[in-house]
């Protein structure tokens, strides 16, 4: 295909819940969760590798009633879960080596994030955060990596129903999308590499991959007739999950925000309490930036914060419209709006009650931790609760 004066092509991938790096951070904010339940006041900062038949949990945990909570048990349901079941591909839930060595967080950090009062909480660590938002999709994120999720969720789903026996956990998706003046005109390639059985590694079952995936993504309207797609392009992908490389929490940042699509910190976020603002505060700048684009003030936001470790208030904004701003907005004075507090505020205490974190309801951490941490309207951060407030701040009619 090709790309007018004014277009370009842009890719992002997705990968399953089965993928080595999503395995590890399911277990580890399955931790969270629990710990988080024992005591809302939990420190948290749980690593997690796996490798052949063998899960490792490092990290520093401080929470009442830890000791009562079984680290190796929620490992083997994340597990179980996911459907990694059998011995044979040397990792299963019943039969992988667990190691613990978890200990309690350093006193030097909860020195700089405990108070006399939650509402001085200090940022749990130094660094900068980035929240983005665009209105080329309904859930005001980038088309490529909405239907690199959306296509590997149809094919857990299908899995796990037993509708298609033969694949296994471990899958990628891939999209390349053209786009024109901003917005998003067709798929130009899609990449699935799908992990299968050794019995259901044939062309036909390929080819079924390909047609489930044609079928969706022509609900899309961005499939084309030149549309190309590579599924499983080696010839085979049976040795997969933990057992076919080895994973570490954290390790896919890029999936887990918008694809490449715009700006990151560089901090992960699972296995981490809401006191780590690498986490907490990339939730609210995304807040944030999905009501800028909401109101009508940009098409696209991106909205950088950053924080200094014991400090109850952001060192810092930025903001970015990409010259998309309207209706009177500017990158001033957007940023000057988050500055002043009143509709968003960035301190970790006020953000952190602000979305509920502490207590989740309807969600858990768990469930951020495959398929992406944004653009699904079960998650706190993505309602669209301060429009009006925005409307009225900048007079938009």
């Amino acid at each position: 295909m090709k790309t007018n004066a004014h277009g370009h092509v842009f890719t992002s991938e997705s990968v399953s819940e089965g993928h080595p790096d999503k395995v590890a951070d399911q277990i580890s904010d399955a931790i969270l969760d629990a710990c988080l339940k024992a005591d809302p006041d939990a420190r948290v900062a749980c690593e997690t590798t796996v490798g052949p038949d063998v899960v490792v949990n490092v990290g520093e945990i401080t929470a009442k009633g830890f000791e009562n909570i079984d680290t190796a048990k929620i490992a083997r349901a994340v597990v179980r879960d996911i459907g990694y079941t059998v011995p044979d591909e040397h990792f299963a839930a019943d039969t992988f080596e667990y190691l613990n060595y978890i200990h309690g967080q350093s006193p030097d950090i909860a020195r700089g994030v405990n108070r006399r009062t939650k509402a001085k909480q200090g940022a749990g660590d130094q660094g900068m955060m980035f929240g983005y938002a665009t209105n080329e999709t309904p859930s005001l994120m980038p088309a490529p990596l909405v239907y690199s999720h959306a296509l590997l969720k149809l094919f857990a789903g299908l899995r796990k129903s037993g509708k298609l026996p033969w694949l296994r956990p471990d899958s990628k998706s891939q999209l390349s999308v053209v786009y024109e003046d901003g917005r998003p005109v067709a798929i130009e390639t899609a990449v699935i590499s799908h992990q299968t059985t050794k019995e259901g590694a044939t062309k036909a079952n390929y080819r079924l991959i390909e047609d489930i995936a044609r079928d969706y993504l022509s609900t899309t309207g961005l499939l084309k007739p030149g549309t190309k797609f590579y599924v499983n392009p080696t010839g085979k992908f049976v040795v997969g999950g933990p057992c076919g490389d080895s994973g570490l929490t954290g390790r896919k940042i890029i999936v887990d925000t918008y694809g490449g699509m715009a700006s990151h910190g560089g901090g992960a976020f699972s296995g981490k309490d809401p006191s780590k603002v690498d986490r907490s505060a990339a939730y609210y700048a995304r807040y944030a930036a999905k009501n800028i684009v909401a109101a009508g003030l940009a098409d696209r936001c991106q909205i950088q914060v950053a924080y200094a470790i014991g400090v109850d208030k952001p060192v810092s904004f930025c903001v970015k419209t990409f010259g998309t701003a309207k209706n009177g907005a500017t990158n001033e004075s957007i940023e000057k709006m988050l500055a002043g507090g009143k509709i968003f505020d960035f301190r970790p205490y006020a953000l952190i009650d602000d979305l509920k974190l502490l207590k989740p309801k309807g969600w858990r951490y768990q469930d951020t931790a495959a398929y992406g941490h944004f653009g699904r309207d079960c998650f706190p951060w993505e309602k669209t609760d301060r429009v009006a407030e925005l409307k009225a701040r900048f007079k938009v009619k």
